[in-house]
């Protein structure tokens, strides 16, 4: 590999925090939808570049001449000798789980896992890097040659923009409402990964209302919000006595999910001495109460979501391998919305509706401040700072309480008018007073304090004097607008 472009690969477990302009968006999620918003989200959100598909073909090592493709339709494909792996080796010097592969825009992805013997492109040691057609990956004693794959191969993005409560235009979430689809029709059980705050429990339930099981229950067990000592009880129930505090007998998450869905959140938080019992109570589908006698059979469709890559629990102990084979059926990754291109400004807009607010109640600026932001709360914490803004009239509320990185911008670069005809422009904007207030008088703060702050060569101090306020109001006004 031409040393020019090791800059590409960057060193460390998690993934970068952009990928510059092919990083790609992997929805939104949001409580309702209506079809006419649907169709603006769809458009507002439209990228013009689909997702490359891509073969991985072994040109050297015990596999040669085995072809796998790699085509976007799953997030993310293993590499290894697991059977849990899509891209299966017989290699002794590949790790169960060696690395992972994803489409992205135009070019693959390739990370590393914790593999031992680490994973290469070319003759670099890489642990996260793009790959384009030609370069190879090699893994223990194992080369694949990465291959385009013919356009008539490359599966077509979906041309829905909601799948139930999910809502996204995004070129990556798109691609996955698909899956989604299928994963609805069946019966099988699915693992959601992605950060906190990205929707995973929303997901799970639009896959449980869209399915077969609709008309049954859709329960939740979160392993972080009982004590540890409660779990078991929690999960599979408890016969009266059988326990101090044990005054009534009563049923566990299993049995209340009869017929239904049980999501399992946060299943990587899970005690491994009762990931055993959990795996005996899917596999047979029976649970038997702490203090009782007797299995009791169940029904039950079990989905679990997890903020942490189970592969690398399964490598480091903590998480059972069998249990992780019986979950991992079907696996969706939800990606955090820092690389959800577009989407940022469709659910700001979104959720404004959802809080009965018109869209213009958010300004050029607050949403230029919105989508410069890396949030790393995701959607849910864009949710907490439209209901914020929207209630107070502050733009502050999210990450450091003031914009985040923020760019240079021209006096006035704010998507409005700075002539005379300024409120002119609001009224015919036809927003109810509240909202039309507010963006009157923002603009008047920040061309106050933008001008006050030029007249004294940048002084917080002398500026706020002038104004006859104290320092630091003055201060939260500047750091407000971005002086």
């Amino acid at each position: 590999m031409d040393p020019r472009r090791a800059g590409r690969f960057v060193e460390g477990t998690g993934f970068p925090r952009r990928l510059g302009s092919c990083s790609v968006a992997a929805g939104t999620l949001a409580q309702k939808h209506s079809p006419d918003s649907a169709q603006t989200l769809l458009v507002a959100a439209s990228e013009v570049a689909t997702g490359q598909a891509f073969t991985l073909v072994v040109v050297d090592g015990i596999d040669a001449g085995k072809s796998f493709a790699v085509d976007g339709t799953q997030p993310r494909v293993l590499i290894g000798t697991s059977s849990a792996c899509a891209i299966r080796l017989a290699d002794p010097a590949v790790s169960r789980r060696h690395a992972a592969v994803d489409v992205q825009g135009p070019r693959l992805r390739v990370t590393d896992v914790g593999s031992s013997n680490g994973t290469r492109v070319g003759n670099v040691r890489v642990v996260d890097a793009f790959v384009e057609v030609g370069e190879s990956i090699r893994v223990g004693f194992t080369t694949l040659r990465v291959v385009a794959r013919d356009e008539a191969s490359n599966p077509l993005l979906s041309s829905r923009s909601s799948f139930g409560s999910v809502v996204g235009g995004s070129i990556a979430m798109r691609r996955l409402y698909p899956l989604c689809e299928r994963l609805a029709a069946s019966d099988v059980s699915v693992i959601i990964e992605g950060e906190t705050g990205t929707g995973k429990e929303v997901l799970a339930e639009s896959i449980h209302q869209q399915g077969v099981r609709a008309a049954g229950p859709f329960v939740v067990f979160d392993c972080t919000a009982v004590p540890a000592n409660l779990i078991e009880s929690a999960l599979f129930g408890h016969e009266k006595g059988s326990f101090t505090g044990a005054v009534a007998s009563r049923s566990g998450v299993f049995e209340q999910a009869h017929r239904g869905t049980l999501l399992i959140d946060e299943i990587g938080e899970l005690d491994v001495s009762l990931q055993p019992k959990l795996l005996r109570a899917i596999q047979r589908m029976e649970v038997q109460r702490v203090g009782g006698h007797h299995p009791i059979k169940v029904d039950v469709r079990v989905i679990a979501a997890t903020r942490r890559d189970l592969d690398r629990e399964v490598q480091a102990g903590r998480f059972r391998d069998d249990l992780f084979f019986r979950l991992n059926v079907a696996r969706i990754e939800l990606p955090p919305l820092r690389r959800r291109t577009g989407d940022v400004e469709l659910l700001a807009r979104h959720f404004c509706s959802l809080l009965g607010a018109p869209e213009e109640a958010l300004s050029p600026r607050v949403m230029r401040a919105f989508c410069d932001y890396d949030w790393p709360g995701n959607v849910r914490e864009l949710h907490n700072a439209v209901s914020r803004h929207l209630a107070l009239g502050e733009l502050a509320g999210f990450g450091s309480g003031a914009l985040a990185r923020p760019g240079p911008r021209p006096p006035h670069d704010d998507g409005l008018p700075a002539a005379g005809d300024f409120l002119d422009d609001v009224v015919a904007m036809r927003l109810p007073l509240q909202y039309a207030r507010q963006q009157v008088v923002e603009e008047f703060e920040r061309r106050y304090v933008d001008d006050a702050i030029q007249r004294h060569g940048g002084s917080t101090s002398e500026a706020a004097t002038e104004a006859g306020v104290a320092k630091r109001y003055f201060r939260l006004l500047r750091a407000r607008y971005n002086k």
